[in-house]
């Protein structure tokens, strides 16, 4: 009974998260009327289940690099590491990334996050560390609201540049080969075999972040 409670609590819990939050279009809007170009957007990372890339992982790279191209984004922050997979999320967007024009040099790699929120924070925390000022996270809608709260809570310059999917159509789909295997991790053991599921929770909503770091 006790864990059927949680359970609602849960899907409670992010259904407020998900309804409640302005639409991509609305965060994008605000975001580039208060600054036409950011010295860096956060792409948080997505499990890499070889042989290719899946559809959210393409949709987050390639929105990333159109705003990269577009001049809006000077950096791009990929984040994310091995979790799920063998693979660090943030190495395979990058390698993504650069197959699809964006040099090498303009994407940074942050490596530590495992969660959602920890994507947000610790690339945000990087993108500090290395000078930046005008900082947005970039992603598809549905993490976006997951983690506006967040951001809005623990980051007040944070903007948001979400997927818009009306534009996302309109953008090149290509399917570019990478060398993966330079980014797998050798005797690799996923979170779920280390974490329980409420562990992994607490980590989505940052419970296991140290912000005093």
């Amino acid at each position: 009974m006790r864990s059927f409670f949680l359970y609602i609590s849960l899907i409670a819990l992010l259904s407020s998260c998900v309804l409640f939050q302005p639409s991509a279009q609305k965060l994008t809007t605000r975001a580039l009327a208060e600054h036409p170009q950011y010295d860096a957007v956060i792409v948080p990372g997505v499990p890499f289940l070889e042989p290719k890339w899946d559809r959210t992982m393409q949709m987050r790279v390639i929105w990333a690099i159109h705003l990269y191209k577009k001049g809006i984004a000077k950096k791009i922050i990929m984040s994310g590491s091995s979790v799920y997979s063998p693979y660090i999320e943030a190495q395979i967007m990058k390698l993504y990334a650069v197959e699809c024009g964006v040099p090498a040099d303009d994407i940074i790699v942050e490596d530590r996050a495992q969660h959602s929120t920890e994507n947000v924070w610790y690339g945000y925390k990087l993108a500090k560390l290395l000078g930046y000022k005008k900082i947005a996270l970039s992603t598809d809608p549905f993490q976006t609201r997951m983690t506006y709260r967040f951001g809005k809570r623990r980051l007040k310059d944070l903007r948001f540049l979400p997927v818009i999917f009306d534009t996302l159509k309109t953008l090149p789909h290509t399917e570019p080969v990478i060398n993966y295997q330079s980014y797998k991790i050798e005797n690799f053991v996923p979170i779920t075999e280390t974490q329980s599921f409420w562990y992994r929770f607490k980590g989505t909503m940052g419970k296991h972040i140290n912000f005093k770091e």
